[in-house]
């Protein structure tokens, strides 16, 4: 038995877990590995978050600031965070994708829900001081991990430095403007992966919440955006649609052109993020099957261009990655024959 497995089995003995049958659940796009443990009928999650690669005490602190929301995040069992063990609530196996997979019709319903969640979120949040903001630092960080990792992977260079400037100067504007509404907890990756369907709960606590470890504090346009533009599924126009108007109904005194604005800069910029990230996870972490969503993130982030604050940006693209560039990069082109919809 290898270290790492001799760690888990002592940290499973600790805390009463020893014996449990354990079941794999799922790798993600960190390094993070889920085991489902049944013990006698009793059940949990094990996240095994290696400490040289990952912290889990970041979901520790959102996992808290959730449930103290009365928002259906994972309980916390047992931890041991020096070497990266946590034991968490078993949320069950109805993500959003395996129902909106088995049970189409309920699309409507679950993103209501899900919406609703939000809107609790975005009305009882008040502030977490040790929560980190979304600064423009960080942004520019992650749009230019298309630079980095998408544009040399479908035109064969880097990109040059003069590119790199004028790309990161039309983003600062940008980013000034999506600012111009309130700011609030953001979780970051809140799609239909990370959504469980929990209809025995009442109302937004039907949504449950997984891997939020990433939480800023930034403009509450953003989650909207990673609902609404998902890289993994094609969403109805008219569900989006509909979702936006149930969470602004809510929010009365929001200015709505600030609001559209804020929505569309980051429409554009979490789908540059998301360009460079499948890239990255081919090109440096051998996970090709990414890739295959890169069509729809093309059609998100041209949707975003076309909203007249972002005409500069849209220039830039058309000049710098021009259709014939808006692709799935060559070398993996036969994983990627038939893009996924859902």
């Amino acid at each position: 038995m290898d270290n790492r497995n001799q760690q888990i089995a002592t940290f499973l003995n600790t805390h009463g877990w020893a014996g449990a049958m354990r079941q794999t659940l799922a790798d993600d796009a960190s390094f993070r590995r889920y085991e489902r443990l049944d013990l006698d009928g009793q059940r949990a999650v094990l996240m095994d978050a290696p400490p040289d690669k990952e912290d889990v005490r970041p979901f520790v602190a959102i996992a808290d600031i959730l449930r103290r929301m009365y928002l259906s995040a994972p309980q916390l069992y047992a931890r041991d965070v020096d070497r990266g063990f946590l034991l968490l609530e078993d949320l069950g196996d109805n993500t959003y994708t395996k129902v909106l997979s088995d049970n189409p019709e309920k699309e409507d319903a679950l993103y209501a829900r899900a919406i609703e969640l939000l809107i609790a979120l975005h009305t009882r949040f008040t502030k977490a001081p040790d929560v980190p903001p979304y600064d423009d630092s960080r942004l520019h960080a992650e749009t230019n991990l298309m630079l980095d990792w998408y544009f040399p992977a479908v035109t064969g260079k880097a990109a040059p430095s003069a590119i790199r400037r004028n790309y990161t100067s039309l983003w600062r504007g940008l980013f000034e403007r999506a600012r111009a509404v309130p700011n609030t907890l953001i979780l970051r990756d809140y799609h239909v992966d990370n959504l469980m369907w929990l209809p025995e709960r009442p109302d937004e606590e039907a949504c449950g919440l997984l891997d939020f470890q990433d939480a800023v504090i930034g403009p509450l346009t953003y989650d909207l955006v990673s609902l609404f533009e998902d890289a993994r599924r094609d969403v109805p126009n008219e569900v989006s649609q509909a979702g936006l108007a149930r969470y602004l109904s809510a929010f009365p005194d929001l200015d709505r052109e600030a609001f559209r604005t804020s929505y569309a800069i980051f429409g554009v910029q979490r789908s540059a993020k998301i360009l460079g990230v499948f890239t990255r996870l081919d090109r440096r972490d051998h996970k090709p099957d990414y890739l295959c969503h890169l069509p729809r993130v093309w059609r998100w982030l041209e949707v975003g261009l076309s909203h007249p604050v972002l005409s500069d940006m849209r220039a830039w693209f058309d000049r710098h990655l021009p259709p014939e560039f808006r692709t799935i990069p060559i070398r993996m082109t036969r994983q990627c024959a038939k893009p996924t919809t859902s």
